[in-house]
């Protein structure tokens, strides 16, 4: 326990945006009109300015809890069993408005034993989670209006390699790769998707990825140099020029992505 401490103490959640700078593509702008409040925006989270081309999209990597799937984990209750109710409440302290980088914590533990307890715990949760898997509203639609495109398909997850199995399985979905935390480094870190973009000879400025955490899925899209969407169901995220992490879209539901996507992309490898 006196370690865990130590290494929430040392650790920042704090996202610098010279960490994740986006220099490697080039800038997608467009004029955004003005939202009422609470409304979403499906148009780009950028200074207006005039639009000047298209780019190319080829491919789209999804995130998969909160994202393809409905969320069903209780994370808060996972994450205060594996840290402690100690732990728990002092990081929690320290970033309240923070997610919990659960992975990289148990990364820190000393022994192999107290990593297996760790993840012993959240196979537990991730299991009773598969009982309740339920499809996002839009997931499959989408999906077949991206096949229809040519556009290629991935995923990119921080849950286990059976839960993506049975995600394959029970919705007949099926996205490739689909990489799973045995893949490391793990997201945030931009190595799953270039490595996807490898595979699929695609540059990662002609790929989007979409996730719902700002933390691991946008952090991981800019640092690799791709277009990202924040799918944010309960309008959360309240985007200004001060804000150090920035979606280039952000959507209420994956039904609006399609819509997105026609508008502001010249589609597949046509």
């Amino acid at each position: 326990m006196i370690r865990l401490l130590q290494l929430i103490n040392r650790s920042s959640l704090t996202l610098t945006s010279s960490a994740y700078s986006h220099n490697r593509r080039r800038h997608f702008i467009t004029t955004m009109a003005a939202s009422p409040p609470h409304s979403y925006s499906v148009a780009p989270i950028r200074s207006p300015t005039q639009v000047t081309e298209r780019a190319r999209l080829r491919g789209v990597v999804f995130d998969m809890d909160g994202t393809l799937t409905v969320p069903v984990i209780n994370f808060a209750e996972m994450y205060r069993e594996v840290l402690g109710d100690e732990a728990y409440k002092l990081l929690r302290s320290q970033n309240p408005n923070e997610s919990i980088d659960i992975l990289h914590h148990i990364d820190g533990l000393e022994t192999p034993e107290e990593k297996k307890k760790a993840y012993d715990i959240i196979v537990r949760f991730e299991k009773q989670g598969l009982d309740r898997l339920q499809i996002m509203p839009g997931a499959a639609d989408l999906c077949r209006f991206l096949d229809s495109k040519n556009i290629r398909r991935g995923l990119v997850t921080r849950n286990m390699k059976n839960a993506v199995d049975m995600f394959h399985l029970r919705f007949g979905m099926v996205f490739n790769p689909a990489l799973s935390r045995e893949f490391k480094p793990y997201k945030p870190n931009p190595a799953p998707l270039l490595h996807i973009c490898s595979t699929w000879g695609i540059h990662p400025n002609e790929i989007m990825m979409i996730g719902d955490s700002l933390k691991d899925d946008i952090v991981c899209g800019k640092r690799a140099g791709a277009f990202t969407c924040l799918l944010d169901e309960t309008d959360q995220h309240d985007f200004d020029d001060h804000h150090h992490i920035k979606p280039d879209f952000k959507v209420s539901s994956l039904v609006q992505v399609d819509s997105l996507l026609k508008t502001h992309f010249n589609l597949g490898d046509g």
